[in-house]
Formats: structure tokens, sequence, C-alpha cells
């Protein structure tokens, strides 16, 4: 429970850190803008708390709250692909297989040790905090400008600098090697930077900038949870193919 509490004292602090780097992205913008800006920090604040108590008091719950991620992001891309009329097809049915097998392999992680769902959830939620804030602080190269207009050079190397440095302060919940604990967060990272590309992959394949505004400022349940399925999916396969 100390371990616990410590680093829920850490996640406040990142949480600190960000709303500041949030001031300064949005102290120029105008005020409808910035006010939609606070609204999304603040409601994803809620969301970490959510995930972390129920990962670390009662992860019954956390699995639950997996099932509901996976079926409401599944009902998210068949709503969009019956909206366009059933178009692009072929695309639609690979989408869906690959989501079905990441899906898998996040239900499966959702069933790991504690601390290395946790390990996970805090890399995985510290590099999608700190590429938006890097990003939109001193990203200036665009990295998929015509699939992802917003991802940035500087945002995914702040995001990625951030959580590695993280992946070592956190390295008592991680089980293996150093070597094994770069190889892990590397692999983290990578996956979830490819689960949020596919994510607005599909949405620009129907043309749509969101999937819906279920939660107050983001873009529907996967625009807000591709990065943690695609990175807990890669957890799983590493713990059951990879680790020592």
């Amino acid at each position: 429970m100390d371990m616990e509490r410590l680093i829920y004292i850490i996640i406040l602090l990142y949480f600190i850190l960000g709303a500041i780097g949030f001031y300064f992205i949005n102290r120029k913008k105008e005020p409808a803008v910035a006010k939609k800006s606070y609204i999304k920090l603040v409601t994803y604040f809620l969301i970490i708390n959510i995930l972390f108590f129920s990962i670390t008091i009662q992860p019954f719950v956390f699995h639950l709250l997996t099932i509901i991620i996976i079926g409401v992001a599944c009902l998210e891309l068949n709503l969009l692909f019956i909206k366009s009329n059933s178009e692009h097809l072929s695309f639609f049915i690979v989408s869906i297989a690959v989501f079905v097998v990441f899906a898998l392999c996040f239900l499966h992680f959702s069933f790991l040790k504690k601390e290395l769902t946790l390990f996970t959830f805090l890399i995985l939620s510290i590099f999608d905090s700190f590429s938006q804030i890097t990003g939109q602080l001193w990203g200036r190269t665009k990295i998929l400008p015509k699939v992802s207009p917003n991802k940035t050079l500087g945002g995914l190397v702040g995001g990625t600098i951030v959580s590695i440095i993280s992946a070592f302060l956190l390295k008592d919940l991680f089980v293996g090697s150093m070597a094994g604990l770069f190889i892990f967060t590397f692999g983290t990272l990578l996956f979830a930077f490819a689960g949020d590309t596919l994510s607005s992959l599909f949405k620009r394949k129907y043309k749509v900038k969101d999937f819906n505004n279920i939660i107050p400022g983001h873009g529907g349940f996967l625009d807000r949870f591709d990065s943690l399925i695609a990175g807990g999916a890669w957890a799983a396969l590493y713990f059951q193919f990879i680790a020592p």
C-alpha cells in the first residue's frame, strides 16, 4: 500500500506538471478552445483515477472496465461503418480483425499481476499525456499529416523521453532485468503509437474527426483508449511469449 500511495503521489505531480503545460498552451488561445482543452484535462484526470484505483484496489472492477471499453469501442467502429452506408468493406473487415486480436490480448492483459498491469497503465498514461503536451509546446514537424495531423515529431520524442525516464523510476513494479525493462517499455510505446495511428486511419477513411462526443473533450471511447488497448495487448504478448 505504501508503494501504491507513493505512485499516486507521483501521478499527482505529473498531473500538476501537465496542468502547467496546458496553461502555457492555452493562454493565447480563444476562450472557447481553451475551455474545451481544460475540460479534456479534467476528464482525463478522472479517467486516470478510476482506472488507477480499479487496478490497485479492486481488480475485478478493472476486468469489468476492460470489457466495457472493448464493447463500446467495437460498437463505435461498427456504427461509423454503418453510417457510411457500409463503404470500404474490405478495409472494415481487416480493421475489425485487427481490433479483435488487440481486444483479446487487452482482455488477457487485465488478468496479469497487479504490479505489471499498473506499470503498463502508468507508462501508457504518461506517454499519452506528455506526447500531447510536448507536441503542442514544441512540436513543429508533422509525422503523419494525412492520417493524424496533430502528431508531431516533437510530441513523439517528448512523450518517449518522459515515459522511458518514468519507467526506470517505476522499475520496482516491473519483473525482469533492466534490459527487459527497456525492451518492454519501448514495445509498449510502439504499440501505443500504432494503436492511436490505426484509430486515426479508420476515422480518416470514413471522413470523420471524432467517433462521437460521449466523453467530454475527447472523441469517443476508442479515441481515449486506443493506446491503452494496443499497449495492453503488447504487455499480454510480451509476458506470455517473450519475457524469460
